[in-house]
């Protein structure tokens, strides 16, 4: 097991951002997700994973737990209040940039060649496919 594997396996859910339900955070990250990724594209080298990340976390068939993780990542990159302000160049979304790696990192064995499908298929700027991703 990783270090980030054990530091978010003893996270507990809601002590990222706050009690917030899963429905409300998902609908946070869905509503912010694409324009945020615009914004931080040339500062994430792996796009493709983080896509692929967001798709499994608004997939149903995805264990809470997991689902819990990545949307608490998730939430935490579209937020615009950050530990480190995402308008400073060069640094601004270090601090997303590791979290994200964390949490992607942790529950990597979750994320489906079908979320990764629907991720190659999103960047290819399929908007039908970033719309009507739907869990099988």
């Amino acid at each position: 097991m990783t270090g980030a594997e054990r530091v978010m396996n003893n996270v507990k859910f809601g002590e990222i951002l706050g009690p917030e339900d899963e429905a409300t955070r998902a609908r946070r990250v869905r509503s912010r997700f694409w324009a945020t990724l615009k914004k931080a594209a040339r500062a994430i080298p792996f796009s493709e994973d983080l896509v692929a990340a967001y798709f499994c976390a608004l997939d149903p068939a995805t264990p809470h737990r997991v689902r819990g993780v990545l949307l608490a990542a998730l939430a935490y990159f579209v937020l615009p209040f950050d530990a480190v302000p995402d308008i400073l160049a060069g640094v601004g979304f270090t601090d997303d940039v590791t979290i994200l790696i964390a949490a992607i990192t942790a529950v990597r064995a979750h994320i489906t060649p079908r979320h990764r499908q629907a991720a190659k298929d999103a960047l290819a700027d399929d908007e039908a496919a970033r719309a009507g991703f739907r869990a099988a």
